[in-house]
């Protein structure tokens, strides 16, 4: 390869996108500095190899979990996902500690006119503290949410999927 094909090989490649989305990033960002108490920190995927992602319950690619550092130092981790709603899918944000404790849950893009309450912190505050040893019910250890019955059970089976995958990528000691 000569100067040149190399050269746009390089700017190409610096074309790509890798990572979050923009405008999801930059939400992400927000609530990582406000639950870590930060105003500088690393944020690096955390690729889970495809062998064992397929069989965790919870969606891992290369874009979806991120260890999150200060000073060479982790804090914790931040999972980004999308879970269906009725005729769509919303994307949501759960940030944990070291430990895999759940520090926070956010919708970060809710795209139905129906159902957007789940996106309230009174009722994502729920998640917070929840363990890999947690299992959560809608309608029992959940509320229920009238007109967003959907989102809500959705929500629900994806923080289970995502606390039944921290077990078994924190025994596998990959986590």
């Amino acid at each position: 390869m000569n100067f040149k094909q190399i050269f746009l090989l390089l700017v190409s490649l610096s074309m790509l996108s890798f990572g979050l989305p923009k405008s999801i990033q930059k939400k992400v960002d927000k609530e990582i500095k406000e639950v870590f108490d930060l105003e500088t920190f690393e944020f690096k995927a955390k690729v889970i190899s495809k062998d064992v992602a397929s069989t965790l319950p919870a969606s891992f690619g290369e874009d979806n979990l991120f260890s999150i550092k200060s000073k060479g130092k982790l804090l914790g981790y931040a999972y980004v996902a999308k879970a269906p709603s009725k005729t769509d899918e919303f994307d949501y944000l759960v940030l944990l500690d070291k430990d895999l404790i759940v520090l926070k849950t956010k919708v970060l893009i809710y795209r139905e006119d129906y159902g957007g309450e789940i996106g309230s912190k009174r009722w994502l505050k729920q998640f917070v503290g929840k363990t890999q040893n947690d299992e959560l019910r809608y309608n029992d250890n959940i509320m229920a949410i009238s007109g967003a019955t959907i989102s809500v059970r959705s929500m629900t089976n994806a923080m289970n999927n995502l606390l039944a995958s921290l077990k078994i990528l924190h025994k596998k000691q990959l986590l």
